[in-house]
């Protein structure tokens, strides 16, 4: 019998547990095992959505960027035919994820992959923006030598204009800051840029405008989820 791996999306924000499809919950009650990128905020995102879940019943392995060993107890686990759930901390396993290494694992040992759907913030982030969404990269973290954040930047400017291509880059939120300062001083001032930021909480704020309109603003995203696009087509 194939055991099933199952990508358990996790809510971006703790309250919004609406953005989560009620077929999750069957999916984990049909686990066994669970491996999560955050042990604590999967036990209290699995409370939130269902009461019912008796957390202890589960085997719980912790993904440190899936190091040897937690790839050797996946390994095991799925030979010996248990169920498992990959749980990302925010938004969906496999997708900007230390989750991915043990997906590919998955269809090494012959394991039957199933994505579920729910909330991601890049997807969130690209449908808001009004930005070319046939074209697209996600290129994750900018490098944080200043230098040669400035070079990358320049390097996605083009890029975007040439491929006519939304770029989409995050950040670590205690410098969304400093990254907005580089890009409203590093872009020409007809580039579009969108922040996205706290998607789907009370808080929620996504804005477009170009680097001209936006250094007449105000702005102020300190420790705050950001999701980042630039588009100069």
């Amino acid at each position: 019998m194939r055991p099933t791996v199952y990508l358990v999306p996790c809510v971006l924000d703790e309250s919004a547990t609406q953005t989560i499809p009620l077929y999750i919950i069957d999916a984990v009650k049909d686990c066994k095992v669970i491996f999560a990128e955050n042990e604590r905020t999967a036990r209290r995102f699995l409370k939130s959505i269902c009461k019912e879940i008796v957390i202890d019943d589960y085997e719980w392995f912790t993904i440190h960027k899936a190091e040897e060993e937690q790839i050797n107890h996946f390994k095991q686990k799925i030979k010996e035919e248990k169920n498992i759930a990959i749980i990302s901390e925010a938004g969906c396993p496999g997708v900007a994820d230390p989750g991915q290494i043990l997906v590919e694992v998955a269809h090494q040992q012959n394991a039957i992959v199933k994505p579920l759907v729910g909330p991601s913030s890049i997807l969130l982030a690209l449908m808001a923006s009004g930005m070319n969404g046939q074209q697209f990269n996600f290129v994750g973290y900018l490098p944080i030598d200043n230098h040669e954040r400035i070079k990358a930047l320049k390097e996605l400017e083009i890029y975007s204009e040439k491929k006519k291509s939304t770029q989409i880059f995050i950040e670590t939120p205690y410098r969304n800051n400093q990254l907005l300062e580089t890009i409203f001083k590093t872009c020409k001032p007809s580039t579009k840029i969108c922040i996205a930021a706290e998607l789907t909480g009370t808080n929620e704020f996504v804005q477009t405008k170009t680097i001209s309109d936006w250094r007449k603003e105000k702005t102020d995203f300190h420790k705050k989820p950001v999701i980042f696009l630039l588009y100069a087509g």
